[in-house]
């Protein structure tokens, strides 16, 4: 195994120790909605207080965590979905800790995502092309580098003309691990065939649609079995046997699913209709981020739905702990998933909480080992007031 050595990091029993503390000192959160739970404060705080009730049972975790850019991200409220870079916007947040810092700040959180993973559980980490090596080594290190699934590249952004001596940057990546390889939840999704797939991969065409067609022999001998012995009078050729029995070709034959060549030759028509679609390969086009986005750095809602539907089933407990906007715990919520989403930032937890979709969760604050509880009913709770009058 590799491992990344930089100043300051703790080894692993220390931060065990650090969450072993704080789990007796900090709430343990339970939540009463049916939906999920929005928790606003530091998410390594946040984490801790759901192992009680939560570890071992999270099926899909997505983080988009600040990628280190040495930036300040602003908000400006009275600029409807547009982010504005003026000194008088808002800050949204600060992506400026020095790079043994960052490191460190994301291999704590690593630690407590792996604890709060289910075996079935797997991890989509969104990560810069800058800082992500260096985020692979920690993720080999915590989750082992045999767990390692996926590194996806998603195109983020249209091309880009800078003047600076270099090319583009168009690209992100997204690094996905699993909790136990082999035992993680993978729904197969496919995308759909366009016109242009269907004509190409099936360029025939009769009354039932377009098709084209595949050999009725398979590679194999069968020896003793119906798929070795003749059909129609034919045998399969040397080495290989009938796809399916004989008795079945005759009912295919008969349902006009098998073509016969002016040869005699039969293939088994396959029809575009029964095609499952396309298998998603780790090369991402078509999910750029919205070019007029509630809060800085958010991401494009169809990648965010399509890995919750991957990744996770119907009865799933879902995370976001970089949550932002909360687009992906929105997304979660659509697909009938319980969702868990965690921000320290003001502005995030609030452009969060206007979103008519998370209408009903639960709502914690995690602030000074004290927090509170709010069911959001369409209302915007200002976090900064006292509100001490909340139910405790």
């Amino acid at each position: 195994m590799i491992n990344l050595g930089y100043s300051g990091k703790k080894n692993d029993e220390k931060i065990n120790e650090i969450i072993n503390y704080k789990r007796e000192k900090l709430p343990s959160f339970l939540p009463k909605s049916k939906k999920g739970m929005l928790i606003h404060g530091d998410n390594f705080n946040a984490m801790i207080s759901l192992l009680d009730n939560f570890e071992g049972k999270l099926d899909l975790i997505y983080i988009d965590p600040p990628f280190n850019t040495n930036g300040v991200f602003r908000y400006d409220e009275n600029r409807v979905s547009t982010i504005s870079s003026t000194s008088k916007s808002l800050v949204a947040y600060q992506d400026n800790l020095p790079i043994n810092e960052y490191l460190e700040f994301i291999r704590e959180r690593l630690i407590l995502i792996h604890k709060l993973l289910s075996d079935s559980g797997t991890l989509y980490f969104h990560i810069d092309v800058k800082i992500g090596h260096y985020v692979k080594i920690i993720l080999d290190e915590i989750f082992g580098i045999d767990n390692y699934l996926n590194e996806i590249t998603r195109v983020k952004s249209n091309p880009k003309n800078f003047s600076r001596k270099a090319y583009g940057n168009q690209t992100d990546t997204i690094y996905v691990y699993t909790k136990k390889k082999g035992k993680q939840i993978f729904n197969d999704v496919r995308t759909p065939l366009n016109h242009d797939d269907i004509k190409r991969i099936f360029p025939k065409k009769d009354d039932k649609g377009y098709y084209n067609t595949v050999p009725c022999h398979a590679p194999g001998e069968t020896k003793n079995g119906a798929t070795g012995k003749p059909w129609k009078g034919i045998m399969p050729p040397e080495g290989r046997h009938w796809r399916s029995s004989p008795k079945e070709l005759d009912e295919m034959d008969q349902n006009g699913l098998i073509e016969w060549s002016s040869t005699g030759n039969p293939r088994i028509k396959k029809y575009a209709s029964e095609h499952r679609g396309n298998k998603l390969q780790d090369l991402w086009l078509n999910y750029k981020d919205p070019q007029n986005p509630k809060y800085p750095t958010e991401k494009n809602n169809e990648m965010l739905n399509l890995i919750i539907k991957q990744s996770s089933n119907s009865d799933s407990i879902i995370m976001d702990s970089f949550s932002g906007s909360g687009s992906f715990i929105k997304e979660g919520v659509k697909e009938k998933r319980f969702v868990i989403g965690i921000d320290q930032s003001d502005i995030a937890i609030k452009v969060t909480k206007n979103r008519n979709e998370l209408n009903g969760i639960d709502i914690y604050s995690l602030e000074d080992n004290s927090y509170y509880l709010h069911r959001y009913e369409n209302m915007v709770l200002d976090l900064s007031e006292d509100n001490s009058d909340l139910e405790q």
